[in-house]
């Protein structure tokens, strides 16, 4: 009897030792910092997520990086005989690293141990995850602006590893003028890179701008939804647009953003947009190259932020969710906030307990469909409320700005008369200058 081949089980894991620092006076801040533990929790479902395997952890609380190594001298021998013992090939810190601390530390860990940091972890993660040519064009972007400043002669010959992009996009790499090195050409090489990727997504983003502008004539609000990674945004999508998006417990499983159409109770037609999801300390590079994406955000009429209420950092990410809003420019928009994953709790009113301080709490499950006729009803409300009254005569010949009041306000009374329509509605705000220059 003949033996039956093996199936063949891909290439081993990588294997990581995590590194978190806890700077002296952050345990438990006032202005939402994580204590070390649940910040290296959340870093190593990060690795998980990225098909890396945990091996190891170590802690150091400090008064300030060490400007060679981020961690001590004493912390350094430590991790070099816990990579021996653990035999791990990554070393992954929880902050971003210096150029020159990444140089330091894999000068200390010998050849064969990558140095990776959170930053370099989430663009690996984006990177698998982006199924789009605007989610990949975003993260390549990203990845080049990082590893710009890190490159060192490692790096060498990036125009064959990027399989002749950069060389292609720019009308070829050019060959290399007297006296310069290797370096200096694959620097010359991603900066070309860069221009040509911000060249194409400034295409993007102009395209969505278009969109957005003709979404705007059909007279379709749109209400954004955000969150920090792993809330239950897509599958709170797809409960509200009976839509597909992908649903899996992994952080950054849905990078490309999704537009579906929900139906309010009132019978008004709005667009819900689930987009890529937040997380503490969100590299800055990373904000930047989204900024296309994260338009959508800035330019909803509603943001509808959805929270886990049952993790223990709940309140947490909340806080680093409003911080990247303020720094994205949206932070002014009205909010619903959905208080996610009550069936997971023993009374689904023990949610508004993490509530305190966020705009219109609802205690929702986005997967048993608890509390969202309540959550769409909120929602109605907030953009009800955000509505200003206006009165004006629309000329007989602008029935398409007839069309929107109705579509996007609530009409109060309509009037014919012999130079047209006489409204009184109230109306979106960014309605209110179209209509004065046009109407009476």
């Amino acid at each position: 009897m003949t033996a039956r081949p093996t199936e063949p089980t891909g290439p081993p894991k990588e294997r990581a030792i995590l590194v978190g620092v806890q700077f002296k006076g952050e345990a438990f801040s006032s202005d939402g910092t994580w204590p070390v533990e649940a910040s290296l929790a959340e870093l190593a479902q990060l690795a998980r997520t990225a098909g890396i395997e945990v091996v190891g952890e170590l802690v150091q609380r400090l008064d300030r990086p060490n400007p060679a190594t981020f961690i001590g001298p004493g912390k350094v021998e430590e991790l070099v005989e816990k990579v021996a013992e653990t035999a791990a090939d990554v070393v992954i810190f929880d902050d971003e690293l210096s150029p020159r601390h990444q140089r330091e530390l894999e000068k200390a860990l010998g050849e064969g141990v990558k140095v990776l940091d959170r930053t370099a972890l989430i663009l690996d993660i984006f990177a698998q995850h982006a199924h789009t040519r605007e989610g990949a064009l975003q993260v390549e972007l990203a990845q080049y602006e990082y590893r710009l400043p890190r490159l060192t002669r490692a790096w060498t010959h990036l125009a064959r590893q990027a399989g002749g992009r950069a060389g292609g996009a720019t009308g070829g790499v050019g060959v290399r003028g007297p006296g310069e090195t290797q370096l200096e050409t694959d620097r010359r090489v991603i900066r070309r890179r860069i221009a040509h990727l911000k060249r194409e997504l400034e295409k993007v983003r102009a395209h969505r701008s278009r969109y957005r502008a003709r979404r705007r004539r059909q007279g379709l609000p749109v209400v954004s939804i955000v969150g920090y990674t792993n809330a239950g945004k897509s599958t709170l999508l797809n409960a509200l647009a009976d839509a597909d998006v992908l649903v899996e417990d992994k952080l950054f499983a849905t990078l490309d953003p999704t537009t579906r159409r929900v139906k309010l109770p009132g019978g008004r037609v709005v667009l819900f947009t689930d987009t890529v999801g937040f997380i503490q300390k969100l590299p800055t590079d990373l904000v930047a190259a989204f900024r296309a994406t994260l338009e959508e955000t800035i330019e909803a009429d509603l943001l509808l932020h959805v929270l886990d209420v049952t993790h223990p950092q709940a309140r947490r990410q909340a806080q680093a969710v409003l911080e990247t809003l303020e720094d994205i420019g949206a932070i002014g928009k009205p909010m619903v906030t959905a208080l996610n994953k009550v069936d997971r709790l023993p009374d689904p009113q023990q949610a508004l307990e993490v509530a305190e301080g966020l705009p219109n709490p609802v205690p929702i499950s986005a997967l048993t469909g608890y509390g969202l006729d309540r959550l769409l009803e909120e929602v109605e409300a907030a953009l009800e409320r955000d509505l200003v009254p206006l009165e004006v005569v629309v000329p007989f010949d602008r029935g398409d700005l007839l069309r929107l009041i109705r579509e996007r306000g609530t009409v109060e009374r309509e009037v014919h008369t012999p130079e047209g329509t006489r409204v009184a509605a109230r109306v979106p705000r960014d309605l209110v200058g179209l209509l004065n220059a046009v109407c009476r």
